[in-house]
């Protein structure tokens, strides 16, 4: 599927092309968590709807899910590797403090002629990777692009410790982002935002500037709770604004996979109902940055999201780091 192009001036926007994703073979269900740690089945299903996560085996890296997720997307696409001048990896498990994550992916797919960086906004990365994106695509050289959201969260987790290891898992998600000249479809507005005072409520405490170790993840789930459901929803209102769009235009809302419970009160706060919530957290767990394309690659394999449909995509991480991204599939 090549480059749509109209009329010289038209408005160019950013289009969805192909998605893709990759998951670990390894399941890891509540009842193994509860094995080792002082939990259950029923208490984690209660207050996260989490059943399940995929875990990766210690050979398997996060370029390696990326690439996984890239060559489902542009095979969906239906364009060659080559064609991609530019690839953004959002990740906070990235392969190495350097090179970029994205640099080792466009090696794995033979692409010699691209820009290639990371982006670190942990959970929020693939809809700030997606902005980004949108705007070198609309102002810049670039046609085409590769935006992926991988993440190895287990490589960051506690495993002693309750409130966090029961949350996470492993995975990419990618989509193939080309630029159009005219035509309805495409990223329709993209809103960011971010608060660095809120840094302690969840973090990792190393990294090679300060401590020089990867460090653990640290969470104080109340508190992200209070402030993901308030944080999401303005976000989304205001990106839905800027599109000229109403929350009742919306065919699909493709939220972070964080914890069922804020997908919910999230959407209960935006007065939507949850059949229009694609909801992987279940099955997936939080995979941070690739929990987005992941659910929405899901949505689209499966049925739910066909071309036309008008979808929202929202997510908020540590840092806090949050927004939302308005598009026609």
């Amino acid at each position: 599927m090549g480059v749509e192009t109209v009329e010289q001036g038209a408005a160019r926007r950013s289009v969805i092309r192909g998605t893709g994703s990759a998951l670990p073979a390894d399941v890891v269900s509540n009842a193994d968590l509860a094995d080792r740690l002082d939990t259950s089945d029923a208490w984690i299903i209660e207050r996260t709807g989490i059943r399940e996560r995929r875990i990766a085996p210690a050979a398997v890296k996060t370029s390696d899910l990326a690439v996984e997720a890239a060559r489902q997307a542009l095979a969906m696409a239906g364009v060659p590797a080559e064609s991609v001048d530019l690839i953004i990896v959002a990740t906070a498990t990235p392969d190495n403090t350097f090179p970029s994550t994205a640099t080792q992916v466009q090696a794995e797919l033979g692409i010699r002629q691209c820009a290639a960086f990371d982006v670190a906004a942990v959970c929020s990365g693939f809809v700030y990777a997606l902005s980004v994106a949108d705007a070198m695509l609309k102002t810049g050289p670039y046609r085409r692009a590769l935006v992926i959201g991988a993440e190895l969260f287990s490589r960051l987790l506690d495993w002693d410790d309750r409130a966090t290891a029961v949350l996470f898992g492993d995975g990419a998600g990618a989509v193939v982002l080309d630029a159009v000249d005219g035509g309805a479809r495409g990223i329709l507005a993209c809103r960011l935002h971010a608060d660095g005072r809120h840094r302690d409520l969840l973090f990792v405490d190393g990294g090679p500037g300060t401590t020089g170790t990867v460090g653990k993840l640290r969470m104080k789930g109340r508190e992200v709770f209070r402030h993901a459901v308030q944080n999401l929803a303005a976000v989304s209102e205001e990106v839905l604004a800027a599109a000229g769009l109403k929350t009742a235009d919306l065919d699909w809302v493709v939220p972070h996979q964080a914890n069922a419970r804020i997908l919910e009160a999230t959407a209960r706060k935006l007065g939507l109902p949850m059949e229009r919530v694609v909801m992987t957290v279940g099955e997936h767990a939080n995979t941070s940055a690739a929990s987005v394309p992941l659910a929405l690659d899901k949505a689209v394999r499966d049925g739910r999201i066909k071309e036309g449909d008008l979808c929202l995509l929202e997510a908020m991480g540590g840092g806090f780091t949050w927004g939302a991204v308005a598009l026609r599939f």
